[in-house]
């Protein structure tokens, strides 16, 4: 399996529109991550309340100006559908789990994907779906429960939709299994220490304010998890890399104004429905004063997670079996004195 790790900054700006951004830089980073850990066995954990989501989803997408926050996903799905002109074939039907208003099919073209099939949670999110060159039927379907048969699509793609469901493990297999053989699954996720700066000022001022705190932010899939789920899904040649996107907003409550308006507010069973106005400014003052830029703006990170794997194939390349290997690493050391001893 090949990882990597890349970093990008976005600038909210502050005298524009609601969600205006602007790209400053690309650089290299260093990540450690912790997150949440799925459960192995027979059970799922039940974390998030799809249906919540889908009010969710469904309230962000009848914003009239709902289009000034769909910045990181258009940003997200621009790089799934890099990932997918990367593969040099034409692929004759593909699937979009949790597209939303298309914004992986509006950088692909009908030279890569002759015809698309989209899927979300949310009706008003398919009802606003962008026009691509690319043929596509949607259809209103929850990502937990994929109601297409086995060995359907040469591709499956998705972009920021997967963080919200409760059964991972199950929801990869199902991808797996509507993908023809050597079908290929392109995803991304926000996960690893995603918004850990809102996270931490929560905590802080809670903790201060009210004697204690309550989670705001919802678990997220760890990077070290993600080969390993992605293999006992049957998926074989798998590459998981990070992109850290950083975006920068006037304060705390064009943040969580923004989450809002993407749909992406938390859902968790166990979150608390409100904040005291007291707890809010006391964030805002410790978000600035921790983590704040001379210019007076504040980041947010976003950790996204992108993953490939393909599903096993005859015509596949295959690691040699075990001790069938020629040569001993021991004999490496050798080869010097061999070449010398043959020149004298």
């Amino acid at each position: 399996m090949s990882s990597g790790v890349s970093r990008t900054v976005l600038w909210r700006l502050h005298s524009a529109s609601p969600g205006s951004w602007s790209r400053i830089r690309p650089s290299c980073c260093r990540l450690q991550h912790a997150g949440f850990r799925f459960m192995s066995g027979r059970g799922a954990m039940n974390v998030f309340n799809r249906e919540m989501k889908k009010r969710q989803k469904n309230w962000a997408a009848s914003l009239q100006d709902g289009h000034h926050y769909d910045y990181l996903r258009d940003e997200v799905g621009s790089r799934v559908a890099d990932r997918v002109y990367d593969i040099a074939r034409t692929f004759p039907l593909a699937l979009d789990i949790g597209g939303g208003k298309s914004h992986i099919a509006e950088h692909l073209n009908k030279e890569v994907v002759e015809r698309l099939f989209l899927t979300d949670i949310s009706e008003r999110s398919l009802k606003q779906t962008r026009q691509t060159e690319i043929p596509t039927r949607c259809v209103l379907a929850d990502e937990e429960f994929l109601p297409f048969k086995e060995n359907t699509f040469d591709l499956v793609v998705s972009s920021l939709s997967l963080h919200w469901i409760n059964d991972l493990p199950g929801a990869l297999k199902q991808i797996q299994q509507v993908l023809k053989p050597d079908g290929v699954f392109i995803g991304a996720m926000v996960g690893g220490e995603t918004l850990y700066e809102l996270r931490c000022a929560l905590q802080l001022a809670e903790t201060e304010r009210e004697g204690g705190f309550s989670p705001h932010i919802s678990p997220y899939t760890a990077v070290t998890d993600l080969g390993n789920l992605l293999g006992q899904a049957g998926f074989t040649m798998l590459t998981v890399d990070i992109d850290e996107v950083q975006v920068h907003y006037p304060g705390i409550i064009e943040v969580m104004t923004d989450l809002q308006g993407m749909g992406e507010s938390n859902c968790a069973w166990n979150r608390r429905p409100l904040l005291h106005r007291d707890t809010v400014l006391a964030a805002a003052a410790v978000y600035r004063e921790m983590y704040g830029d001379e210019d007076g703006s504040i980041p947010a990170t976003f950790d996204i997670l992108y993953m490939i794997g393909w599903k096993p194939h005859e015509s596949q390349s295959k690691p040699a079996k075990r001790g069938s290997a020629t040569a001993s690493f021991g004999d490496l050391s050798k080869i010097g004195q061999t070449s010398n001893a043959k020149k004298s």
